[in-house]
């Protein structure tokens, strides 16, 4: 388990990073275009990615007060970029000197609307990082809609081809 985790975690990182670099070169005003998607510009899109990313990671490490980084959040896109790659590098790290017994722990946790649950830690991580890549499917889609032709692959098999 501890393998596909650490394996799913360094993707996460290497995924964003690529995406997030193509969104960068692009003209800066094409991050708060609208599109059609679950959130409806890219800046959006990436703030509730960081957002997801924070939250659980709040969780794992037992916060009483869930901090949200999108509210109130009034810095750059940029900015933005930089907090969801620090977080996905800080699970990478967290997941490589997590034990099996912190993996298989079963924590308790309440949703955004209160609700209680008790999910085990790898259940959780193996969620994060499918939410991240559905969310990175969305950003392609988004930017090929905003006239983007040239954006990196970010399939897992291709991860695992570029670490030969």
């Amino acid at each position: 388990m501890k393998e596909i985790l650490q394996n799913l975690a360094s993707y996460n990182v290497w995924s964003n990073h690529k995406i997030i670099y193509c969104m960068q070169q692009q003209e800066k005003g094409i991050w708060n275009q609208q599109t059609e998607s679950s959130f409806d510009t890219l800046f959006k899109t990436v703030l509730h990615m960081w957002d997801a990313e924070s939250i659980w990671w709040q969780r794992i490490k037992l916060h009483e007060r869930i901090l949200i980084p999108s509210q109130n959040f009034e810095a750059s896109f940029k900015d933005a970029c930089n907090g969801l790659l620090q977080q996905s590098i800080q699970w990478e790290e967290w997941v490589k000197t997590a034990t099996d017994l912190a993996l298989r722990h079963v924590f308790e946790y309440r949703n955004l609307k209160g609700e209680p649950f008790k999910q085990p830690v790898s259940e959780v991580l193996t969620h994060l990082f499918n939410h991240d890549t559905y969310h990175r499917g969305q950003l392609v889609t988004m930017l090929r809609r905003l006239g983007v032709a040239t954006i990196p692959g970010t399939d897992f098999i291709v991860y695992k081809r570029s670490k030969k």
